[in-house]
This record gives C-alpha cells, sequence and structure tokens, in this order.
C-alpha cells in the first residue's frame, strides 16, 4: 500500500471510531432518560436510575478516553508508536 492509501485507511478507522462513539453516545442518553421517566413515574422517592447511569458512565468515559486520546493513550498512536519501535529492533 502507498501512504495515500495508508492515509486513507487510519482516515476510514477515525471516521468509524468516531460513528461508534456518537451512536454510543446516543443510546446512553436515550435509555438513560427512558430509566429516569421509568424511575419518576414507578418510585419517585427512590432514585435508582443512577445506579445504571453511573455504571455505564464509567463505560462510556473509557469509550470516550480511547476515542479521544486524553490520558495514557493506548490507541491508535500508540500502536503505529510500537509497531515503529518492534520493527526498529529486527
Amino acid at each position: 500500500m502507498n501512504t495515500k492509501e495508508v492515509k486513507y485507511q487510519k482516515a476510514k478507522e477515525r471516521v468509524e471510531s468516531l460513528k461508534d462513539f456518537y451512536i454510543h453516545l446516543t443510546a446512553y442518553v436515550v435509555v438513560n432518560l427512558i430509566l429516569f421517566a421509568i424511575n419518576m413515574i414507578v418510585s419517585p422517592n427512590s432514585l435508582w436510575f443512577i445506579w445504571p447511569l453511573m455504571g455505564w458512565g464509567v463505560g462510556f468515559a473509557i469509550h470516550a478516553l480511547s476515542v479521544f486520546g486524553f490520558g495514557p493513550s493506548f490507541g491508535a498512536d500508540w500502536e503505529e508508536r510500537k509497531i515503529r519501535e518492534l520493527m526498529e529492533k529486527e
């Protein structure tokens, strides 16, 4: 593959990653709004909807970190650096 094809493939993977993130965000918001509504109708004195909100929120935060590369990045950049490092050793 030439450089242009490699750049295209990386851009395509990045777009796919962003699309998956936004689908996840939409599902997170919609489902948690539904859970909130059910909670308020069925048992407004007990705020149980917060538990799935927080649990899923942790997973969602990890997904966001992996997509946007905050903190110690193990994303595509890390993979590229590691591949180059291993290729140089051989």
